[in-house]
């Protein structure tokens, strides 16, 4: 493969660019640029092992994407997983064509690797409600985990967008919220009335996170969901926070934060909600998507369709009339 890179100091460089890249050119928030980056270091230690010393980014080729591929089906990694890797890589080699920085692009006819079509995962009611009941009550962080909790089962935010919430973006009388989305899309969505009753609570205990603030820059953030050092709650920290109350509550599967945006999407489509109005909630630019995130049983789709539907209400009439 042809390059116009002669040293391998300039491959710092073009990461510095991508990045710039991601946030500006993509509006890609901070959590998928550390994604990113953090998907283009398992490649470069790939290719230290691969090649035996180290080899920069900028000279892979087709084979060493190859046999990247290979080594994370090694690894035992689901192929979603995988493909989000390679997604990571590829882009990055597509920034280096674009730019002028590569002449070809070694991953243009790598292919990604098929998926089993799975439906995400979700909570049934009954669960979803226990899990919010699970917080103890008389403790400061059981307080904040059950307004994170209610926030993420109550919106279905991205567990990005709820670490991301400022103070400034919380309108509790209206119960409403500026979310920054994917993008760097804004929309105002909802929250439920316990989310904004367990808001409430929170903010009565919640100088005991920020007594615990330092610098000055920490000083001038608000942001609206603390650790205990008094910073902004990291996007690790809310998912380890849901498997601490996986397993004390003695669940008998798995989930994640997202599996709870699932779940709100899920419910709000049983209880009614039409799809248009749920992909607003979620923010998803295609109704495609949202149908993706929505699980509701035959059962229950044919309910809705005898109750909505003026064809079905006919046949319902006619039935009842000839009793």
């Amino acid at each position: 493969m042809a390059r116009k890179t002669k040293d391998s100091s300039g491959i710092n460089i073009s990461l510095g660019k991508f990045k710039a890249h991601l946030r500006d050119v993509r509006g890609a928030s901070e959590h998928t640029v550390r994604a990113y980056m953090s998907d283009l270091n398992d490649f470069e230690k790939f290719l230290t092992r691969w090649s035996g010393l180290p080899l920069p980014l900028d000279k892979a080729d087709t084979a060493a994407i190859h046999s990247y591929l290979a080594d994370l089906y090694r690894r035992d990694l689901q192929a979603t997983t995988a493909n989000r890797r390679l997604s990571s890589v590829r882009n990055f080699f597509r920034f280096l064509r674009r730019e002028g920085i590569l002449d070809s692009d070694p991953t243009a006819d790598i292919p990604s690797l098929k998926t089993p079509h799975q439906l995400p995962t979700h909570l049934p009611v009954d669960d979803a409600v226990r899990l919010m009941e699970l917080p103890d009550m008389n403790s400061e962080e059981g307080i904040r985990d059950r307004a994170i909790l209610e926030m993420l089962y109550g919106s279905g935010l991205r567990v990005g967008e709820l670490v991301a919430l400022d103070d400034s973006d919380l309108f509790i009388s209206e119960r409403l919220i500026c979310v920054q989305g994917k993008g760097k899309k804004e929309r105002i969505i909802p929250i439920s009335k316990k989310a904004a009753k367990a808001i409430e609570v929170y903010r009565t205990i919640r100088p005991v996170f920020l007594r615990n603030k330092s610098s000055k820059s920490e000083k001038k953030m608000s942001p609206l969901f603390q650790n205990s050092r008094g910073g902004r709650i990291t996007t690790d920290r809310i998912r380890n926070i849901l498997r601490h109350y996986e397993k004390i509550g003695n669940f008998q599967y798995h989930f994640t934060p997202h599996s709870l945006r699932h779940t709100a999407a899920t419910h709000l489509l049983e209880g009614g909600a039409n799809l248009r109005s749920i992909q607003e909630l979620l923010g998803h630019s295609s109704l495609s998507t949202t149908q993706r995130y929505t699980q509701v049983d035959f059962t229950h789709m044919q309910a809705v369709y005898d109750e909505s539907h003026p064809r079905a209400r006919e046949n319902k009439r006619r039935t009842l009339k000839n009793k």
